[in-house]
């Protein structure tokens, strides 16, 4: 949870609460002055999860130097480094105004618009980066003259101006279906997307393009499913020799392949009551 070092070191830790401690809650979930304001964690444990992917750029910046130095060390790992560490532009946004960022639902700190939106029937997220993409979404919803608004013709002018612009927005949003703006705003190059369940992403055309739902034969259960692995390698593709093995499944195998115990051993092993 904290590291081999600090005053919190001999602390036990686990991923809920070090989203509290290390400021993630405190920008996650509605403004406070909105009905269901207050904190909020993420959906699944990011902390447990970018402690692990820190982990495994810093495994291999290890091996990389002990091919040239030819010495090991010791990687010191903990969720609340790693949970302050991916707070991002959140942690640049303090430190640059000494100001802690706050709540803010589903909008961004630092862009407009960025944020859901309500369609006739549905939601959608819209999500410009630019100007360029302010001036696209903006024909493509049918209000031109706001990208020409010298309040919004800029991300800070937008930032700065959001209670007056982002009102303008919802109320165009409102009148048209949600796949009718999707359409609209990818033919114009402006990033957009709906909100799936987990049924649609399984569906959805790219995730089946992609293989990222694999089934694997299993002793018992005859296949079972399995989230794919993400990197793909263009000269040693990720191989799916196996299923998640079931309980004690290699005991007998690691005993023997890695403290060279007999099959004599392994049996007494096996019969012995404790």
């Amino acid at each position: 949870g904290f590291g081999q070092t600090g005053p919190y070191a001999s602390r036990p830790g686990y991923d809920f609460m070090i989203q509290g401690m290390g400021g993630l809650m405190s920008i996650t979930g509605e403004r406070d002055d909105l009905p269901g304001g207050g904190p909020q964690k993420a959906g699944v444990a990011v902390a447990d999860l970018m402690t692990g992917m820190y982990s495994t750029v810093g495994i291999l910046a290890a091996l990389h130097e002990r091919s040239v130095s030819g010495l090991g060390q010791h990687i010191d790992m903990a969720l609340l480094d790693c949970q302050v560490a991916m707070l991002a532009n959140q942690n640049l946004n303090f430190m640059t105004s000494g100001n802690a960022p706050r709540r803010a639902g589903n909008a961004h700190q630092n862009l407009v618009p960025y944020q859901v939106f309500a369609a006739s029937d549905g939601h959608l997220i819209v999500a410009v980066g630019n100007d360029s993409q302010f001036r696209n979404y903006c024909g493509a919803i049918g209000l031109p003259e706001l990208s020409a608004d010298p309040r919004f013709s800029t991300n800070p002018q937008r930032v700065k101006n959001r209670e007056a612009l982002v009102p303008l927005l919802v109320e165009r949003m409102a009148t048209g279906a949600r796949d009718h703006w999707l359409a609209s705003l990818e033919a114009v190059g402006v990033p957009a997307g709906p909100i799936n369940t987990l049924d649609q992403v399984y569906e959805d055309p790219q995730v089946l393009a992609r293989g990222m739902k694999r089934e694997l034969p299993h002793p018992t259960a005859g296949t079972v499913p399995m989230a794919a692995s993400p990197l793909k390698f263009s000269g040693s593709p990720v191989e799916y020799r196996r299923a998640p093995p079931m309980l004690g499944e290699h005991t007998a195998q690691v005993l023997a392949e890695k403290l060279g115990l007999s099959d004599a051993e392994i049996q007494a092993l096996a019969q012995s009551p404790s």
